[in-house]
């Protein structure tokens, strides 16, 4: 046999993608060269590897096999890898980090110096909902955890990095009654919610109870890119962060609406595990953003004590 890490890679994702197509998008290859990668690679055995029933691709049980044993074979490729560039003296392995989907505005900033100093290290950084960030990290899947809800129950270790401030929007063309208070706002507007297990979600109804308003009309997206659409839109109404929505301020097409009580103030924090053991790289990276974010606060974000 003759196959290459090429080939052990591009098979390892197409088992995990289940789809030659989605392999393509996150390896940045055509999918011509995928299909001929995955052809390559399957003429050096006598045992398929894939059926294609319909048009939808399914591993085979010994396709299965292969791809257990090219995902350990490739874990050791990238650990030589790593031991090598330790040996000249650079920081080198993975740094996992979970991020709600607000932080992907804000965690960058906190990364790009880092990762310029440390070529060695590799970033895996999944962006998803505060409900999926907690399990990751409960699970030991990553080595922190970016968000504005601190978990009630799981013993943790904080870094505080960034003020958050939540307001109430509309589109440009919204128009408030002066005399509303919160509680007939939140009745008579159509309001936008992201979906269960959000911690944008889960702060915007907190403020709402307080107001002890019924609301009647409510729609739910999956995200915030698409919430801040549907407000530009004129679909309704919701409470964003500021850190997500600056552009389209400063452009006119979404403004902030007065509501008292607001804007919610709480504030983005790094999380990982009470007692983790860290690894050099996680330890590092650590170390870089205690002496280093409030020079990246005054570069990167002064622009949030800024009125709109």
């Amino acid at each position: 046999m003759n196959y290459t890490l090429h080939q052990l890679q591009v098979f390892l994702k197409i088992t995990q993608t289940q789809s030659v197509t989605k392999a393509a998008e996150d390896l940045h290859l055509t999918q011509p060269a995928v299909s001929i990668q995955l052809k390559n690679f399957q003429d050096q055995f006598d045992i398929p590897l894939t059926e294609v029933v319909g048009r939808k691709i399914y591993i085979t049980d010994f396709g299965n096999e292969i791809a257990d044993a090219a995902e350990k074979i490739l874990q050791q490729v990238n650990a030589i890898n790593y031991k090598t560039q330790a040996f000249r003296g650079q920081l080198s392995g993975r740094l996992k980090i979970s991020v709600v989907s607000t932080g992907k505005y804000v965690l960058p900033h906190f990364l790009s110096g880092f990762m310029n100093q440390h070529p060695g290290v590799e970033l895996i950084m999944d962006v998803t909902n505060k409900k999926k960030v907690i399990e990751s990290l409960e699970k030991n899947e990553v080595d922190f955890s970016l968000v504005s809800i601190l978990p009630e129950k799981l013993p943790i270790e904080t870094l505080e990095l960034l003020d958050n401030k939540l307001y109430f929007i509309g589109s440009h063309n919204a128009v408030i009654h002066a005399s509303w208070g919160p509680k007939k706002i939140f009745e008579s507007l159509p309001l936008i919610f992201r979906e269960r297990g959000s911690g944008t979600r889960q702060t915007m109804e907190k403020f709402i109870e307080k107001s002890h308003a019924l609301v009647r009309k409510k729609m739910e997206l999956t995200s915030n890119e698409a919430v801040k659409q549907a407000v530009i839109a004129g679909l309704g109404y919701s409470i964003m962060p500021l850190i997500g929505i600056k552009n389209e301020l400063r452009n006119g097409e979404l403004k902030i609406i007065p509501v008292k009580g607001l804007p919610i103030k709480t504030s983005w924090k790094m999380i990982w595990l009470k007692g983790k053991r860290k690894s050099p790289v996680a330890d590092s990276f650590l170390h870089y953003l205690k002496e280093e974010k409030l020079k990246i606060i005054g570069s990167k974000f002064s622009w949030l004590n800024h009125s709109f």
